[in-house]
């Protein structure tokens, strides 16, 4: 009987298994009863969700964004020199569009990001004016990945983002008789979020690792120092930092001395920010096994070399994930210098939906940062994402 019921079942075909989108829906979401009526509660309630997004952004007067757009994007900065602004953006974007062509990967995906961004606002309904620019700074990524082409040396590149740092300071700052001056207290809106951001994270990045190696020091002096800086200062909130620079730095410096209110709050974000910083690479520090300094010492490394060379980038390539986790917040707690009387993107949004034709329009205002600050967090931390894939964070 059983011989007969085993050549049976070879002489039926196999079982049918679904496959495919049908074969996937009943395998993940209706394997059961239960699943079923949670797939189906799920959808529901994204339904309703996605149905209200969309009631809203079809309803909502949008005109209090398009208004204000300039306001928006560079604050006060005088309407006569606004084209200093566009210029850099121009010359950042053309950077971009060049790093594409040369090191592909993240900078292609940045170029890609940037590009969208362009042509997405430039099919809003703003000026005629603004969309030009819109359109000539997707232009600038083009021409600088067609520039790369024919001019592929990274060294050069390499360069001319270095360069490119001090020529968009002097852009927006201005120089002598040269460009008229025009001083970050009068710098708002995106110009100064994004500057607070990059100002804080280039600033605070080495001092965080001077702090986190001095931590380890075996001179007591030094390590005292370090140690006592990073408590007290990750020991108090970041808005009384920036207090502390707005109002307590003038009555430290010698009479007749000013410090724009600008500079006063990259200065506190750049020591409040270096102290976390400081306790991320101290963490990479101490996972580098002692294998890697003692073999490094048997090569004959003296401790500069070795710290350079061997600890350093293996404690840094570990850390990537916490970093930009670190800077992404710096990013965000920028919106608090609107407590402070700078004229930051938020504070910018508040003045914007407190002007007589657009009073009650705050939803569409905070909407409209909101995006503004997801889209660059979230590009941030996919830049994050890719550098861990190439430098194998994790895998090993």
């Amino acid at each position: 009987m059983t011989g007969q019921t085993r050549a049976l079942s070879e002489t039926l075909p196999p079982p049918v298994t679904e496959s495919g989108v049908v074969g996937w829906l009943r395998k993940n979401l209706f394997s059961t009863w239960y699943n079923a009526l949670l797939t189906l509660v799920a959808l529901y309630v994204i339904y309703l969700v996605l149905n209200g997004a969309w009631n809203f952004v079809t309803t909502a007067e949008w005109n209090v964004i398009t208004a204000n757009m300039r306001l928006f994007m560079v604050g006060p900065y005088p309407v006569e020199q606004t084209w200093r602004v566009q210029v850099s953006v121009g010359l950042f974007a053309f950077l971009v569009g060049a790093s594409w062509r040369i090191w592909q990967g993240v900078a292609r995906s940045a170029a890609i990001l940037l590009g969208t961004i362009f042509l997405t606002a430039a099919v809003l309904p703003f000026a005629a004016s603004e969309r030009a620019w819109l359109l000539t700074s997707f232009a600038s990524i083009l021409a600088g990945f067609t520039a790369a082409h024919f001019t592929r040396a990274r060294r050069a590149w390499v360069w001319a983002w270095l360069l490119s740092l001090p020529v968009i300071g002097i852009l927006l700052y201005g120089v002598g008789d040269v460009l008229p001056r025009v001083q970050t207290d009068q710098w708002g809106g995106l110009l100064l979020t994004l500057t607070l951001a990059i100002v804080g994270i280039a600033a605070s990045f080495p001092l965080g690792v001077l702090l986190a190696v001095g931590r380890q020091s075996t001179y007591p002096v030094i390590r005292a120092f370090c140690v006592g800086y990073i408590e007290i200062v990750r020991g108090v909130p970041l808005i009384t930092v920036l207090f502390m620079m707005q109002l307590m730095l003038p009555l430290f410096l010698p009479e007749g001395w000013t410090v724009e209110r600008a500079i006063r709050a990259m200065v506190g974000f750049t020591l409040f920010t270096a102290a976390y910083v400081a306790e991320i690479v101290r963490g990479g520090l101490q996972a580098i096994p002692r294998g890697q300094t003692e073999a490094a010492r048997a090569l004959g490394l003296n401790g500069v070399l070795m710290l350079l060379l061997i600890v350093l980038p293996q404690a840094l390539r570990a850390t990537i994930p916490a970093m930009v986790g670190q800077f992404i917040s710096l990013f965000k707690d920028t919106s608090l210098v609107a407590i402070v009387g700078l004229l930051d993107l938020a504070r910018i949004a508040n003045a914007a939906a407190n002007q007589p034709e657009f009073l009650g329009r705050l939803t569409e205002v905070y909407v409209f940062i909101a995006a503004i600050y997801f889209v660059f967090a979230s590009a941030m931390s996919y830049g994050s994402r890719r550098l861990e894939r190439t430098l194998g964070v994790g895998e090993r």
